[in-house]
């Protein structure tokens, strides 16, 4: 369990002044010229160090990730890039870092473009996020006023720009090549990789981009120390990471915890548990809705971080838990999911264009059982066909919860298909295979 001193997010609930008197008062922006003073190459070994991995999904080590950036330029400037696009189901944790604490942040934006050389910042935020983008662009307003950001900024010496930029909406967005060629203006899809954005991404220059999370905690691990922060979780698996509970709980939350807590233990402890008990639980979708769901069996143990759950077949990604009780009906709830992915992809790649409707389709018919049990084999196949064959992860995201389904539910599909042939006292209907 996480100690209270330990907290990064100290304004996490929107209990205290979000504006850079009461940020400065919880520590933000102290010393924060002395860590420039330091160096690029120092920042980045601190965050290397730190062992802080990606918060955004992925899981990639931050500071491998900005040491990629270019050291001498060759005449392009250099950019940072943040992802503020949270656009997977079930995930909100951003949205509250950039409500309640957006000096963080902003502060984080500044060390983090200064390791990385770059002359400037673009937010990219979700354009849904009204509220919070004005309030992070008065956060800004007010870091520009006091010199912590723009010109010499934080008398540094070192000449630093945050811009905001608002998205439309959409989830392919989040894709950071994506958010790239919205950002400049282009139809949002994705790019062919390589060229990697750290040596063509934004306007064709050098650009890291970054979740929001994995900025706003750098200023503090450089505070605390590299090896306080790798002191925090398992091996591996370092620091504190910020969980999104929600579904079948007594009290959904978000709440900032040890990566490596057992499953079990962060939904009793902070979520209120499950409700009707514990022995209520049917599945949990542990990181997002584009992670594979993990029965009853496998929650009762399992731990909270990014190996543990890859090793379970599923994974940690944005720390969305998703809570499923015995009266959800879960053909359903993955169907619905899969409608989400088919009207969310870009188009761009076949297997994604035609598998993702292809995919949900089948999904909508064995809702209501109309279908023949070899169609589960068939789908699964599909799943896996789309699967790494597209240029970004969405069609992954299609899949995985339709696998993890089919891995850990198929007799209820089963059971599903028997019960529609026994209410109509006859054959189902032959249905077409690419319908």
């Amino acid at each position: 369990m996480l100690a209270d001193k330990d907290r990064i997010f100290t304004n996490l609930y929107g209990q205290h002044d979000w504006r850079l008197n009461g940020a400065r008062k919880r520590g933000d922006w102290a010393g924060t010229k002395e860590f420039l003073a330091q160096g690029p190459e120092w920042i980045v070994e601190q965050i290397k160090a730190s062992g802080l991995r990606g918060r955004g999904g992925a899981g990639f080590p931050t500071g491998l990730k900005w040491s990629f950036m270019p050291k001498q330029s060759d005449g392009r400037p250099s950019y940072l890039v943040v992802n503020a696009d949270e656009s997977e189901p079930g995930t909100c944790k951003d949205r509250d870092i950039i409500r309640h604490d957006p000096h963080k942040l902003i502060e984080g934006c500044l060390i983090a473009g200064f390791a990385m050389r770059a002359v400037a910042a673009y937010i990219y935020i979700r354009g849904e996020f009204i509220r919070e983008r004005q309030q992070l662009q008065a956060a800004i307003d007010e870091a520009y006023a006091a010199g912590l950001v723009g010109k010499n900024a934080c008398g540094s010496g070192y000449d630093f720009e945050v811009i905001l930029h608002h998205g439309a909406g959409a989830y392919i967005c989040g894709e950071e090549t994506a958010l790239l060629e919205s950002l400049e203006g282009k139809k949002g899809q994705p790019r062919m990789k390589p060229p990697f954005p750290a040596n063509v991404g934004l306007y064709g220059c050098p650009t890291t981009v970054n979740n929001v999370e994995s900025i706003a905690v750098a200023p503090t691990i450089l505070r605390r120390g590299a090896a306080w922060f790798s002191g925090l979780g398992r091996q591996g698996n370092a620091g504190t990471k910020i969980f999104c509970i929600s579904g079948h709980v007594n009290n959904p939350c978000n709440v900032e915890e040890e990566l490596g807590i057992p499953l079990r233990e962060l939904i009793d402890k902070y979520a209120g548990g499950v409700r009707g008990g514990w022995d209520n639980l049917l599945a949990v979708i542990p990181g997002g809705s584009s992670v594979p769901m993990l029965p009853k069996a496998t929650c009762d143990t399992v731990l909270m971080d990014f190996d543990s759950l890859k090793a379970e077949k599923s994974g940690l990604g944005t720390a969305a838990v998703i809570v499923m009780d015995k009266s959800t009906d879960l053909i359903k709830a993955i169907a619905r999911l899969s409608r989400f992915y088919k009207h969310e992809s870009c188009g761009q790649c076949t297997p994604c264009r035609e598998g993702t409707g292809w995919m949900w389709r089948v999904m909508e018919r064995l809702v209501t059982g109309q279908a023949e049990p070899s169609e589960i084999d068939m789908l699964l196949e599909v799943t896996y066909q789309v699967e790494g064959h597209t240029i970004c992860a969405l069609g992954d995201a299609a899949a995985w919860p339709i696998q993890g389904l089919i891995r850990h539910f198929r007799p209820v599909i089963e059971q599903r298909i028997a019960d529609y042939k026994t209410s109509r006292g006859a054959p189902s209907r032959r249905p077409e295979a690419a319908e």
